[in-house]
């Protein structure tokens, strides 16, 4: 059989790069050469998916169900866009995914798994490397979409204390670090420390630590905070209070929804 690596790695290039189109031509040129390349496929399927091509993604998708019958990532795909189908949803399109985006900063930034996670019509969009948004709420802070979309919430710990940061000037922008139905995690990074708040550590290894320090210096009554919201487009624009009308926008999602997206 012809040597592929070559090939193997232009593809990978390719959708590093946000080429998708080319990606896709390339890995077509692989799965003529071995038609049974599960990579190739897999990566046939994602890159159609960045491009909204939902239809051809499920076909490469089922291709590489039949030569790993029990693959666990192909499987979850699947399931993600019979959602998209059912609901006529656009997939949210992947930035390039800059390497350096997910590296750890100790005490800047924070991986964090999603809590109370939005309806499944919300989560197939979500894409790896996209831009969300903080919207601090009086008992927690969520995690939104351009849209204003609900995604999750973060932890009770690390919701009180990025609480306190927010209301004193701090700004953090948010990725999606990975996403599936069920469970998302982001990437949290400090953009820009509020002048209050510059003894002290956003993501220290203790959460709990300076807490009540914190909230004592700073006079924040978490149980009273007003909503806001931090915006990711614009890092300089710091959190506004919203309104009444505003503060219904972002409820969270309606309940009959969730029951009708939950699991049998």
């Amino acid at each position: 059989m012809k040597d592929i690596s070559d090939l193997e790695n232009k593809a990978i290039n390719s959708a590093m790069n946000g080429n998708w189109t080319e990606a896709i031509e390339i890995n077509e040129n692989i799965v003529k050469i071995d038609k049974k390349n599960i990579e190739a496929y897999l990566r046939l399927g994602f890159s159609n998916l960045q491009i909204n091509k939902i239809r051809k993604a499920k076909e490469y998708y089922l291709k590489a169900l039949k030569i790993q019958p029990n693959n666990i990532s192909v499987k979850k795909n699947l399931e993600r866009i019979k959602i998209l189908e059912s609901k006529k949803l656009n997939y949210s399109n992947s930035p390039p995914v800059d390497p350096l985006l997910f590296v750890d900063i100790p005490g800047k930034t924070k991986t964090v798994s999603l809590v109370n996670c939005g309806p499944k019509s919300v989560l197939a969009k979500l894409a790896v490397g996209q831009k969300v948004f903080l919207v601090n709420k009086k008992r927690r802070v969520e995690i939104r979409t351009e849209n204003k979309e609900y995604a999750g919430c973060l932890p009770d710990d690390i919701s009180k204390r990025l609480a306190i940061f927010i209301k004193n000037g701090g700004v953090f922008s948010v990725y999606i670090k990975e996403t599936s139905l069920k469970n998302t995690t982001v990437l949290i990074k400090e953009e820009k420390k509020g002048a209050k708040m510059t003894k002290y550590v956003a993501f220290p290894s203790n959460l709990n630590i300076n807490l009540s320090q914190m909230e004592n210096s700073t006079g924040d009554d978490i149980g009273d905070e007003d909503t806001e919201e931090i915006s990711l487009l614009d890092l300089e624009k710091l959190a506004e209070n919203l309104n009444s009308n505003e503060e219904k926008e972002y409820l969270p999602f309606d309940h009959e929804e969730k029951n009708e997206d939950a699991e049998d």
